[in-house]
């Protein structure tokens, strides 16, 4: 399961309207290769279920995780700041081992 705290819910509903994505899309959650450390976070709007993914629900943000990144965000809580260090979406994974300087990308 992934967590979403209030702030990361809040932004994500003005990010969905901002960008005009329908009542419908979902959040996508996923890891791809890439980053300095080695896996790096994918968030995107997406209005389709895909075979495999799991579904998950919080705050009333529905996540969408394909099974390969599922391995990697066990226990996944997704947050958003928008203070002086830096203004983004922040994943705070407990399973990560080691992680970049800018926070987008880690390793297990």
């Amino acid at each position: 399961m992934i967590i979403v705290t209030d702030k990361a819910k809040d932004r994500l509903g003005e990010l969905k309207n901002e960008e005009g994505h329908s009542e419908k899309s979902n959040v996508r959650v996923s890891v791809k290769g890439g980053g300095c450390s080695g896996l790096m976070y994918d968030l995107s709007f997406d209005e389709e279920i895909k075979e495999g993914d799991e579904v998950f629900e919080d705050k009333g943000v529905k996540l969408l995780v394909d099974k390969k990144s599922m391995l990697y965000l066990l226990g996944t809580t997704l947050d958003f700041s928008d203070g002086l260090n830096g203004k983004g979406f922040q994943f705070i994974n407990p399973n990560a081992t080691r992680t970049c300087g800018c926070g987008e990308s880690f390793s297990i």
